[in-house]
C-alpha cells in the first residue's frame, strides 16, 4: 500500500476516535455497513461494492467526523478509484438523504416563488388603481370646498369678528381664574406641651422641605412611618429634600425646636407658636400684688404635618 492510502485511513480513524465514535455508531448514523467502514480504515477498497461507493462512503465517513469530505477526496484523489465527475456527484446526491432533502427544499422555494410573482403583480396593479381613484376624488373634493369657501366669505368674515371678540373674553376670563390659584396654608389641628399636629392645604404633589437652624439643633424627618433623614444642623448647614407624592403626612422630631426653621415649598412653617406655654408669678409687697407672665417654647417637640 502507498503512503497516501495509509495516511487516508489513519486520518479517518484518528478523527473518529477523537470524536468518541465507535464503528457501530458510524454504521447507525451513516447506514454504511460496519465491514465497509473497517475496509475504508484498512485501505481495503476492493471490498467495497464498487468504485463509486469508495468515494461516496469516504465522503460520508469524513463528514460525520467533522472532516471536509470534499477536500479529503481531493487530497487523496490519486489513491482512489477514478469515476466520472458528473456521475459521481449525481450518485452522491441520490444516496445522501440530507442532500436530496436540501435539493427538494430549493426546488420548492423556486416553485413557490414562480407562483407568488403573478399574485404580487396583480396586487401592485390593484393598489395603483386604488391610489389613482383616491387622488382623483381628493382633488374633486378640494375644488368643491374651495367654491363653498368663496361663496360664503362675507358671512364668515362677519362671524369671525364676533368669535374673535368672544375668544378674547374667554382668554381674559381664563387668565383671571389662573391668577386666583390657591396658595398653600397651614392649620393647627391639635397641640400638647411636647408637640402639635398641623394640616397643610393646597400643597404641591411633591412638596420640597428646606431645613435650617440658627444654632446647633438635631432633628429627624419621618415620611409615612419611615425615617427619611436625621442629623444635626447648625447656622452654617442646612438640608433640603423632596417629599414623595404618595406621602400623606410628615413627622418632625426637633431636639432644639426654637432654633430650627422649616419651609415647605418656600412657605415658612411656624410650628413653634402652637406649643408655647405661659408661666405666671405673683408677689405681694405692702399689700400690693404684682404679676408677670412669660412665654417659653419646649426644646424637644414632635410635630406632625398632614397633607390635604
Amino acid at each position: 500500500m502507498s503512503e497516501n492510502k495509509i495516511t487516508l485511513g489513519k486520518t479517518l480513524r484518528d478523527a473518529r476516535i477523537a470524536k468518541g465514535f465507535t464503528l457501530d455508531d458510524l454504521q447507525q448514523t451513516t447506514k454504511i455497513q460496519k465491514r465497509y467502514l473497517i475496509a475504508i480504515e484498512d485501505q481495503n477498497f476492493d471490498e467495497l461494492p464498487g468504485d463509486f461507493y469508495v468515494r461516496a462512503f469516504i465522503k460520508q465517513y469524513a463528514d460525520m467526523v467533522d472532516l471536509d469530505g470534499a477536500e479529503l477526496l481531493k487530497q487523496f484523489d490519486s489513491a482512489l478509484p477514478s469515476t466520472q465527475t458528473q456521475e459521481y456527484v449525481d450518485k452522491v446526491n441520490e444516496n445522501n438523504p440530507e442532500t436530496r432533502s436540501q435539493q427538494r427544499k430549493v426546488d420548492d422555494r423556486y416553485v413557490k416563488l414562480r407562483r407568488t410573482i403573478p399574485v404580487i403583480g396583480i396586487v401592485i396593479v390593484v393598489l395603483v388603481v386604488l391610489v389613482g381613484i383616491w387622488v382623483a376624488a381628493s382633488r374633486n373634493g378640494s375644488s368643491s370646498k374651495q367654491d363653498n369657501v368663496d361663496s360664503s366669505s362675507v358671512s364668515v368674515s362677519g362671524s369671525s369678528n364676533k368669535s374673535s371678540s368672544s375668544s378674547s373674553k374667554s382668554s381674559s376670563t381664563s387668565s383671571k381664574s389662573s391668577s386666583k390659584k390657591k396658595t398653600a396654608s397651614f392649620k393647627q389641628l391639635s397641640t400638647t406641651t411636647s408637640g402639635s399636629t398641623w394640616e397643610m392645604k393646597n400643597a404641591a404633589s411633591k412638596p420640597k422641605l428646606a431645613l435650617s437652624a440658627s444654632s446647633s439643633a438635631w432633628m429627624s424627618v419621618t415620611v409615612n412611618g419611615a425615617t427619611s433623614w436625621q442629623g444635626t444642623l447648625s447656622s452654617a448647614t442646612s438640608h433640603t429634600m423632596t417629599i414623595p407624592s404618595s406621602a400623606t403626612s410628615v413627622t418632625f422630631k426637633f431636639g432644639n425646636a426654637p432654633a430650627t426653621k422649616v419651609k415647605v415649598d418656600g412657605k415658612t412653617f411656624d410650628f413653634t407658636s402652637a406649643t408655647a406655654t405661659s408661666t405666671a408669678s405673683s408677689a405681694s409687697t405692702s399689700g400690693t400684688t404684682t404679676s408677670s407672665s412669660s412665654t417659653t417654647t419646649s426644646q424637644v417637640q414632635t410635630v406632625t404635618l398632614e397633607f390635604k
